[in-house]
């Protein structure tokens, strides 16, 4: 397996592929690794490329596992890193990933508001707690009557 140098001998290639096997041949060929591709069309509007949708849906999924990475990294989670990049799932899996992920998201998000809403609730009750026991002892010292010899 060769690598990217400048120094490696390359060669330029244009594949014409059908839209049925379009991602197939693609995630093949950048499961090698040894692929850089081109843009033909720099001047067409992102708006306006066949697969934006798709695209837009892989970057909202890397946000997701970005999100929850960082969380598990706050809380301390161990991650377990394979040492290696996992095949590109097909368009089908897609899909339960994507609602996977943002099942993920959404629970953790959620928790992550209840856990607020819980340290605020204690700090609350802590105050209130501070505030009783200060007036408790104001109201003892009040009621014993002072004695002057």
């Amino acid at each position: 397996m060769g690598s990217i140098f400048r120094s490696e001998s390359m060669t330029l290639c244009q594949l014409f592929l059908s839209s049925e096997g379009s991602y197939n041949c693609v995630s093949e060929i950048g499961e090698i690794g040894l692929v850089q591709f081109r843009d033909l069309n720099p001047d067409v509007n992102a708006f306006q490329r066949k697969f934006v949708h798709e695209v837009r849906r892989c970057d909202e999924m890397e946000r997701q596992l970005r999100y929850l990475e960082k969380e598990m990294q706050k809380d301390s989670v161990p991650i377990l890193d394979t040492g290696e990049n996992p095949e590109a799932p097909q368009p089908r899996e897609m899909v339960d990933l994507e609602a996977t992920f943002e099942k993920l998201e959404n629970e953790l998000r959620e928790v992550n508001a209840n856990a607020e809403t819980l340290k605020k609730n204690a700090l609350e009750l802590t105050e209130l707690k501070h505030v009783l026991n200060i007036t408790q002892h104001f109201f003892k010292e009040v009621s014993t009557p002072f004695f002057i010899p």
